[in-house]
């Protein structure tokens, strides 16, 4: 299922600043690592987690990849958050 996918992927402080990073707007994995103290490869294999379980987006310019947040994929964790505040 996508929300469990979701909040395993968020559960990584390291994945939730990418987040937060990328709430200000799209950003190259170069730029999210020079704010982390982990390595190149590893932001890339965090953003792959955020991308399998749908809340990031990637966009090739030239040789570079653009991260962006997905808003539909954090639309699907609101509906499913909601549900309990509803109740």
């Amino acid at each position: 299922m996508m929300f469990s996918d979701a909040f395993m992927a968020i559960a990584d402080p390291n994945r939730r600043h990418l987040l937060e990073e990328l709430r200000r707007g799209p950003k190259t994995v170069n730029e999210l690592a020079a704010g982390l103290p982990v390595s190149r490869p590893a932001v890339s294999q965090h953003l792959k987690v955020l991308l399998d379980a749908g809340l990031v987006h990637a966009k090739a310019e030239g040789t570079r990849r653009v991260y962006t947040v997905s808003n539909a994929g954090f639309l699907r964790l609101n509906i499913w958050l909601d549900q309990f505040w509803e109740a």
